[in-house]
């Protein structure tokens, strides 16, 4: 495990791929203007700070990857769906990172 993995949770490349693969909910948690300069296709923004009250958008997802700037709200949003009884969220780190596998 890397130190982004133990920092963040985030999942390695190759894991990354097969859950976009599998039709992954693609979410953006910058804030609507970060999201608004570039963002992966087929996402969908929801800031950090409004996860809680946007539960019922990530109930019976197969796959749930959050993504940010730098990984670190998206590690936060990760902990936030978890305490919430999520238990398929991946930590995608960066929404470049995130980008390079959405075809």
């Amino acid at each position: 495990m890397n130190i982004l993995q133990r920092l963040f949770g985030s999942t390695p490349a190759v894991d990354l791929q097969e859950l976009i693969d599998d039709k992954a909910f693609l979410v953006d948690v910058r804030t609507p203007g970060e999201f608004a300069q570039g963002h992966v296709k087929g996402s969908v923004n929801i800031p950090v700070d409004v996860i809680p009250a946007k539960l019922v958008q990530f109930k019976n997802k197969k796959h749930i990857v959050v993504f940010c700037r730098s990984g670190n709200r998206s590690g936060m949003a990760k902990s936030i769906l978890e305490q919430h009884g999520f238990t398929n969220v991946v930590n995608g780190g960066t929404w470049e990172q995130v980008n390079k596998f959405v075809k």
